[in-house]
């Protein structure tokens, strides 16, 4: 039977959570109230193979579950220390946006794929990115230089050269008027053109 806090708590009343015609009844020991309220699964509840089985409670006996309820119960000192980290829960790695026009592949042991067809495709659509026009190969880092440079793909030696000396005299302050602010960036700009210059790309 329903308690007087129940009864007084339940007519007209919506609460957080509140599942009505569940079919459940309350899990308490001895209440025939229906279960319209879940709680984590009891112990043995959780399996990997199925759903949880959670547990369905009354108001009153929820209440008291969510009072008793010890998240931590059965962990060891260090698992408790594990799961207090502020990161705990955030390692699950995700999938980074590529730069060069498709996605990294997910990791391959999470599919069943007998015949390598994902992976021949992928790996096919990742070496004819890295290609020129000229057929050769550009490295990860060569792309980036590229980029400082403001150059494409398919720039050739003489676009290289041509582009250095006009960013050279853009930033160095010889070439300026004695304007220092983009020493950082001539820097960048110097070390991506020596790269490239002694990259296969550019021989």
């Amino acid at each position: 039977m329903a308690s007087e806090h129940a009864k007084k708590d339940r007519p007209g009343a919506r609460f957080h959570g509140r599942v009505a015609g569940t079919g459940h009844q309350c899990a308490w020991p001895g209440c025939d109230q229906p279960g319209e309220f879940r709680a984590p699964p009891a112990e043995g509840g959780l399996a990997s193979d199925r759903p949880p089985e959670y547990q369905w409670f009354c108001l009153d006996h929820v209440r008291e579950f969510n009072a008793r309820y010890n998240f931590f119960a059965g962990m060891s000192a260090d698992e408790i220390a594990a799961a207090q980290r502020p990161y705990a829960g955030w390692e699950r790695e995700t999938r980074a946006f590529a730069s060069a026009g498709a996605d990294r592949p997910p990791v391959w042991a999470d599919f069943s794929d007998p015949l390598d067809a994902i992976g021949t495709r992928f790996r096919a659509r990742v070496a004819e990115e890295r290609l020129r026009r000229d057929g050769k190969p550009l490295s990860d880092a060569d792309r980036r230089s590229l980029k400082v440079l403001g150059l494409d793909t398919d720039a050739d030696r003489r676009a290289l050269r041509s582009r250095y000396s006009e960013l050279v005299r853009q930033y160095h302050p010889d070439r300026n008027g004695g304007d220092r602010s983009h020493e950082a960036r001539l820097r960048a700009v110097i070390d991506a053109y020596q790269a490239l210059r002694k990259s296969p790309a550019f021989a």
